[in-house]
């Protein structure tokens, strides 16, 4: 892996450190270094076993720059980590979620990214992007959380989301994530189904065979 990899990794996870115990003013806060642990754990085990490949595609897809909706996306999750801060370190407007809930989510996260991290394992063309890697020869991917649901990379999207604000014990970075997030994902999830059934070979007949799109039984 290029080293530029390695250090936009190392400056996201020393952003999100900053942008959370900057705002709060306090590095005393356990839930913080507590998700920031987690988040460093996902980099690590990424850089060790995910497919050189696909996270060259996530960084660079198709060889070309980050699209900006992406970007605008890191921006989100940086307003949010603030948000969590300056409610929880300096003004205290929405800090009360319970300690046990905060534990929960933290743990549910954890389990997010887990999830992320195994379609990942599995499916060496998920990109960042929707797009056919017809020069990368994709396929069809029907194993691992795929024999399952369809799209378990915004499955664990969702939950992470969904908990994030209230691990970090702030409701109002819960809400500000939740709204701003939760349209684009349902979009991404539509838009990329649409495009996979009709542009990748088999696909029509996977989702024929794995009906549910997110949830197991439900959608």
């Amino acid at each position: 892996m290029p080293l530029s990899a390695y250090l936009r990794a190392v400056a996201l996870l020393i952003g999100a450190g900053a942008a959370l115990f900057g705002s709060a003013g306090s590095f005393a806060i356990a839930g913080f270094w507590i998700y920031l642990a987690i988040f460093a754990a996902v980099f690590v085990a990424a850089f060790v076993m995910l497919d050189r490949g696909l996270l060259q595609e996530r960084m660079r897809p198709g060889g070309k720059p980050t699209p900006v909706g992406l970007q605008l996306l890191n921006v989100i999750l940086l307003l949010h980590w603030i948000i969590a801060g300056f409610d929880r370190g300096r003004f205290h407007w929405t800090d009360t979620v319970p300690a046990w809930l905060q534990a929960l989510a933290l743990a549910v996260v954890a389990a997010g990214y887990a999830l992320v991290f195994w379609a990942m394992l599995v499916n060496r063309f998920f990109s960042s992007v929707v797009r056919i890697q017809s020069e990368r020869g994709q396929h069809v991917i029907d194993r691992g959380p795929y024999a399952v649901i369809r799209h378990p990379g915004y499955s664990a999207g969702i939950l992470i989301m969904l908990a994030s604000g209230v691990a970090l014990g702030s409701w109002l970075a819960a809400a500000f994530l939740v709204a701003v997030v939760l349209p684009f994902l349902l979009y991404r999830v539509f838009n990329e189904d649409r495009v996979l059934q009709s542009q990748l070979t088999g696909y029509a007949d996977y989702a024929r065979r794995v009906p549910w799109r997110l949830v197991p039984g439900l959608w």
